[in-house]
């Protein structure tokens, strides 16, 4: 099994705005109310084509879809919610918490994939779930450790504990779960993803361990880590808000690997914390400011691992 891949998916968007159906628990979007639509939607799609360029000048392939007009997708630029792809040619779809976000779901998709010479086996649904008003959203909320087997999950009203473990027996991970709080207006409440607190690489986590109140979670999870050789990076709630725990790892050319961040995740770490990441491998960033901001995610929510075996 591996970790790392060198094939990601993007979704290119053509109405990106501040969806007002995900800002109701996700803390970190912003209205930006001296911004005009049209220039959110023209600044996010220049971070997003100047991200794919670099991640491309990487030699990291790169499967750009664009967003349809059809439907109102203000959040089809974070597919990684709603699909994930694995090595046996499994897809997996997940029940989304915003109603806006299920019209994100789409076929051709698939279809553009095969086309290109991925195999598609089978496809497991979770998304009648959303019937209950139960989400699970994907690896936003499953952080997987592909080689050991392990899917480490933060509860919250976007990933219920049943759905995760039924996930995990369906694809035969051993669950890790806790739950990872932040400070709004000196209240703690729960984090919307866990992959906003925490990074899994091959050899390193990065992670704030701060967000784990319950100091015998925490110590699972550092347990669980080290476990399996990796090192911990710790980052602090602070770097958090600046989209630091929001990175992935990725293979570019001749298997380099590389960290994958926004320039603001990268500017609020120290040089400790740079030194401690690139022992193990080269930082690549892009600033993603509007993204960030009006979206309420970053770097790696943008960007849908493919897993799946070619032809």
């Amino acid at each position: 099994m591996k970790q790392t891949t060198n094939t990601i998916l993007m979704i290119r968007p053509i109405n990106f705005r501040m969806n007002e159906q995900t800002a109701v628990n996700n803390y970190y979007q912003k209205v930006l109310d001296s911004v005009l639509p049209a220039t959110v939607n023209a600044k996010a799609q220049e971070e997003f084509d100047n991200y794919v360029e670099k991640l491309k000048s990487h030699g990291v392939n790169v499967v750009v879809i664009s967003d349809t007009d059809d439907s109102d997708t203000p959040d089809s630029i974070f597919p990684n919610n709603w699909i994930s792809f694995h090595q046996d040619g499994t897809v997996a779809l997940y029940p989304m918490f915003a109603e806006n976000r299920r019209l994100e779901r789409r076929e051709d998709v698939l279809e553009t994939l095969e086309e290109k010479g991925f195999v598609i086996e089978n496809v497991v649904d979770y998304t009648s779930a959303e019937e209950e008003q139960v989400f699970l959203e994907g690896t936003g909320s499953l952080l997987l450790d592909r080689v050991h087997k392990k899917a480490y999950c933060a509860l919250s009203p976007r990933a219920d504990e049943d759905l995760f473990i039924e996930f995990c027996e369906d694809f035969e991970y051993t669950p890790v779960v806790f739950t990872a709080n932040q400070t709004v207006n000196g209240e703690r409440k729960a984090i919307y993803h866990t992959n906003v607190m925490m990074c899994l690489a091959e050899t390193f986590a990065v992670i704030c361990l701060d967000c784990i109140d319950d100091k015998k979670e925490r110590k699972n999870v550092v347990k669980q880590l080290k476990e399996n050789g990796k090192e911990v990076i710790s980052i602090s709630e602070d770097q958090v808000n600046n989209f630091a725990g929001n990175m992935l790892q990725v293979q570019g050319a001749n298997d380099e690997r590389f960290l994958v961040m926004s320039q603001a995740a990268y500017d609020s770490l120290n040089q400790g914390q740079i030194n401690s990441i690139e022992k193990h491998c080269k930082i690549i960033s892009s600033s993603l400011d509007i993204i960030e901001a009006c979206g309420g995610g970053s770097a790696r929510c943008m960007m849908a691992e493919v897993f799946l075996p070619r032809n």
